[in-house]
């Protein structure tokens, strides 16, 4: 599976805020089919790889690739800038993101919120759209919020209705920050049943989660972060099954229930 060419490359990565250094020089790879979860401690970098990967936010060296294409770049250090707006149009169209905070817009239905991306940035046919919408909200288990608006859905429920949504864009990769974190544990597991589903379905991801069983149950290769560099990364059996750093021993003892 890793011998496919990586959707999403990053190389060396550097990210600041101000004096602040986020990200020291970070790498990730995940090819197709892949599966990659980001682990580690609050402020160890992990979101902000994930939304460094996604292009909303800048960051000062290294190189990202989609596709083994380049991200193009003008300007150096915190001056550096995307050069090309039509590249980051189409990298973001086939990277979709599924928010902690679901960020459904609460003046649409469940259904409009699934469609509005595909209609409106992909100007796809809204006929074609809403069938492919239905489908995905079915898939997700949510095929009878269709019409409800997300104030009268759970968050677990709107959670789903956000993954159906990353889901109708019909991207190359999925990219979850934390997707179960502001969720009960009840409403977590319907989640987590839906990301395991997409992971058997052979999807590309890459997931920022504070949840270990995730991560050790769907991912292909696990990276644990601390302070803004990788400590240690590799299969989850590895990772959780014999840790070598004593930061990752110290981290799991913490993190376990």
């Amino acid at each position: 599976m890793a011998t496919s060419p990586p959707v999403i490359e990053i190389r060396a990565l550097h990210k600041a805020y101000g004096q602040l250094e986020v990200l020291k020089g970070v790498d990730l790879r995940a090819c197709q089919g892949q599966v990659v979860s980001l682990i580690g401690s609050s402020g160890s970098g992990k979101s902000t790889l994930l939304r460094c990967a996604n292009l909303l936010e800048d960051s000062q060296q290294g190189d990202i690739l989609f596709c083994e294409e380049a991200v193009i770049w003008r300007g150096t250090g915190h001056h550096r800038r995307p050069a090309d707006p039509k590249q980051i149009t189409r990298i973001r169209t086939n990277l979709s993101m599924v928010f902690q905070s679901f960020n459904l817009w609460s003046h649409l239905t469940i259904l409009q919120n699934v469609m509005e991306a595909p209609v409106q940035v992909l100007r796809r046919d809204p006929a074609e759209v809403e069938a492919a919408a239905r489908g995905y909200l079915e898939k997700v288990g949510i095929g009878d919020k269709a019409d409800a608006w997300p104030a009268q859905l759970s968050g677990g429920q709107q959670q789903r209705a956000a993954i159906a949504r990353a889901l109708c864009m019909e991207p190359k990769a999925l990219l979850f920050d934390e997707p179960t974190s502001a969720l009960d544990p009840e409403l977590e597991q319907e989640v987590v049943r839906v990301i395991k589903a997409l992971a058997e379905e052979g999807r590309t991801m890459v997931i920022v989660t504070h949840d270990m069983k995730l991560a050790a149950d769907v991912s292909d290769h696990v990276i644990f972060l601390h302070q803004g560099l990788i400590e240690e990364e590799g299969a989850p059996s590895e990772l959780f099954g014999a840790p070598k750093s004593e930061r990752l021993r110290g981290f799991l003892s913490a993190t376990a229930h």
